[in-house]
């Protein structure tokens, strides 16, 4: 939600929230449609994207036959590499242009997206897993681009009056998407019995509707201006004096605001890092100890479904307070639902025999099973409710830190320590798994001859002190971090 937006006053009931929220969007209906057109290639790409996150380290070992730890350092050179390319594809989109960026970065895709598969199904020796490997390395640039692309098109076919509920907009609709990835993971494995490989190979037929969404909708380049019609985008003074990034950063590291702001950043890494954690260990996670028939679809459907509610009844709510303490008190309710998983599984499996009246028949069949699901389905909400609440607090606490003029620079460097922690993580990934999660662990927690140090609780109460030791340590210091803050609203509320 936009900083503005905090101001607004707040419906008092269940209904207004959500009419509220929906009335926002009635100024779209002025955009042309070509802003229709990239939502619905952001709702298709989405659900592509984030069926490939979630299933990519299960597809190199199931197809590929790499272990945990080669997996792992897979995904991190891929989802490394899309990062550090999104510092640069913005400069070859504002070169090139929409469509044409759209049709390099989907053509791309889609061949990329054709050789994993074709190689992922066929025996071409001791060539098979390089170039797979590199496939997915030249799939990156098009993941990056694409990003770019949707910034761009947001802004260039939306208008001053439009503007924020277009890009609000776009993140509903990816958060559509990211749960329909869950449902197409969970038809295509556990009632359809397909591989791995197909969910990977619906990236080339999302490729394709994309390029003819865009054939079909997006015709024109320019932006679309306040009265209604396209205009050339004009270069303002302001832009043509823009200081040099060099002059930026060496003004931005003599303030005082940049290593505030910089240290509560690098305090937050391992609350972020828990959002990795959803694709680079949570699916292997929940397969190994719940077995093949695992939902790891749904399950993963909780986080963006709770986003979408949370940005119809949440937002408006949490807007009336402090906005530094619901960062840091999201921030810790994200870190605590990682020690939803350190429960013991027994335990959690007398708990739910109190709920057995009211859950589905046979829920209880297995109660081992049954107690992972319930861990995770804990986790799941607690992860979820707590970004709702704090990543936008991220954002307001950024502008409001960040001297005027340099909001965007204080946005593009809070990303350079988050993807060294990502990097970090990623290449970490399959050492965990190996270590706390390793095939056949499910009999062994179910026999309960594992000590607690090696189950994989023991991963998540790591990890989970790791994350929430960096907002505690904000809320302790919290006069420092918020000294300087320009605040949208009253400063005695503010922080």
């Amino acid at each position: 939600m936009s900083t503005s937006a905090a101001s607004a006053p707040v419906p008092s009931s269940f209904l207004e929230n959500v009419v509220s929220y929906f009335k926002e969007f009635k100024v779209l209906k002025e955009t042309p449609r070509e802003y229709w057109g990239v939502q619905l290639i952001n709702f298709l790409d989405s659900t592509a994207y984030f069926s490939l996150l979630t299933i990519i380290t299960i597809f190199l070992s199931e197809e590929v036959r790499l272990n945990d730890t080669q997996a792992g350092y897979v995904v991190t050179l891929f989802t490394s590499l899309t990062t550090i390319l999104l510092l640069l594809s913005g400069f070859i989109t504002d070169s090139l242009g929409i469509r044409k960026s759209l049709t390099l970065a989907y053509v791309s895709r889609a061949f990329c997206t054709l050789a994993v598969v074709l190689l992922s199904t066929s025996d071409v020796g001791a060539l098979r897993t390089p170039l797979i490997v590199v496939s997915f390395v030249l799939m990156a640039p098009s993941m990056a681009m694409i990003q770019t692309v949707f910034q761009s098109a947001n802004k260039r076919y939306t208008n001053d009056n439009s503007r924020s509920a277009g890009f609000n907009l776009w993140y509903l609709f990816m958060n559509i998407g990211a749960a329909a990835s869950g449902v197409m993971i969970d038809v295509m494995r556990l009632q359809l019995h397909l591989s791995s490989t197909w969910i990977v190979g619906f990236g080339l037929i999302q490729s394709a509707l994309c390029l003819l969404l865009m054939v079909f909708f997006v015709r024109r380049e320019e932006q679309f201006g306040n009265h209604g019609e396209f205009v050339e985008p004009e270069q303002t003074q302001a832009q043509t004096e823009k200081q040099k990034p060099l002059a930026i950063l060496k003004a931005m590291v003599s303030e005082t605001a940049f290593w505030r702001f910089l240290s509560l950043v690098t305090l937050l890494l391992g609350v972020r890092a828990v959002f990795a954690y959803m694709y680079l260990l949570m699916p292997k996670y929940w397969l190994r100890v719940m077995g093949e028939q695992a939902a790891i679809g749904t399950l993963n459907t909780i986080n963006p479904i709770l986003i979408i509610a949370g940005l119809i009844l949440f937002i408006p709510i949490t807007n009336k307070y402090p906005i530094f303490k619901m960062l840091v008190y999201g921030a810790i309710l994200s870190s605590l639902s990682l020690f939803a998983l350190v429960i013991p599984w027994q335990s959690m499996a007398q708990g739910l025999k109190v709920l057995s009246p009211i859950l589905p028949t046979g829920w209880l069949d297995d109660p081992m099973v049954s107690a992972y699901y319930g861990m995770a389905v804990i986790s799941m909400i607690m992860l979820s409710i707590g970004e709702v609440i704090w990543s936008p607090k991220l954002q307001e606490y950024t502008a409001a830190i960040a001297p005027e003029g340099q909001e965007g620079s204080y946005f593009g460097l809070s990303m350079i320590p988050w993807f060294l922690a990502k990097t970090v993580a990623s290449l970490l990934s399959g050492h965990m798994l190996t270590r706390w999660v390793p095939e056949g662990i499910s009999e062994r927690l179910r026999s309960g001859e594992l000590s607690f140090w090696d189950r994989p609780e023991a991963m998540w109460l790591i990890l989970g002190t790791v994350a929430i030791a960096g907002p505690i340590l904000a809320l302790v210091f919290q006069s420092w971090f918020t000294r300087g803050a320009r605040w949208d609203r009253d400063t005695k509320t503010a922080h």
